[in-house]
């Protein structure tokens, strides 16, 4: 409104702008002496107006490249049942994903005790790469024990995987398990080299990282996962 501060005024129109398509997203903004130009504005009262929009998470800014505009971030609630495509196709997203990584490795430490299984034990490590609208926007390790799923990695078993494009589903489906989830810890840091890459993300941004602890409708420990999300595109929201 007229009433309102010069770089709430200033930071509407920017809005509106993106709004309008005239700017999308991944479109790096012009250059901040042509936009306080263009608004009439000096760089301060810019400045404030593009930290306003920084804030609600319409404009990222990264150090030596510029400011770009981002989307808004998609929701993932995280409640009893594991519905990561479910809920992101609510939200209108058409979501897929691919598998990077198969592999049996014996369990460390950290994923015996994720898994409540002894160290050494047998496990099937899958790896693989979340997209929203072919935006890659997490990497997700899950870790099932080979004693509950013997032939996990098999051709066949992966490619019902790839078919139904969804753990919960194929869990369902092969194995005839709910995926429920036990726990869920949830922390932020930066991204690490290889996950960068392939969440084309520069280093220094920062993800947040999900630990998981997954079970059955019988109480038995199924999956430990670690997932990283892009810092810059989800919010998780807790649900009781």
């Amino acid at each position: 409104s007229p009433n309102s501060p010069l770089y709430i005024q200033i930071s509407e129109r920017l809005r509106k702008d993106i709004q309008s398509g005239q700017f999308n997203i991944g479109d790096r903004l012009p250059a901040e002496a042509q936009l306080s130009e263009r608004f009439g504005v000096n760089r301060h009262t810019l400045r404030q107006a593009i930290a306003q929009l920084r804030q609600d998470g319409t404009l990222r800014v990264e150090r030596g490249k510029g400011t770009f505009v981002t989307a808004a971030p998609i929701r993932y609630a995280i409640g009893r049942k594991v519905r990561y495509n479910q809920m992101l196709k609510t939200q209108g997203h058409t979501v897929r994903f691919e598998i990077v990584r198969s592999l049996e490795i014996p369990a460390d430490a950290a994923i015996a005790k994720g898994l409540s299984i002894e160290i050494g034990s047998p496990i099937a490590l899958l790896e693989r790469v979340s997209f929203a609208d072919e935006v890659p926007i997490s990497i997700s390790t899950g870790h099932f024990p080979l004693s509950l799923f013997p032939d996990l990695r098999s051709p066949d078993s992966l490619e019902q995987l790839n078919n139904a494009n969804s753990i919960s589903k194929w869990l369902s489906d092969r194995y005839s398990v709910d995926h429920l989830r036990h726990q869920t810890s949830v922390s932020a840091r930066l991204v690490r080299p290889e996950d960068a890459k392939r969440l084309a993300l520069s280093l220094g941004q920062p993800i947040l990282l999900a630990e998981s602890i997954n079970v059955d409708q019988h109480g038995r420990t199924i999956e430990y996962g670690v997932t990283r999300f892009r810092g810059d595109r989800m919010e998780m929201v807790f649900e009781n």
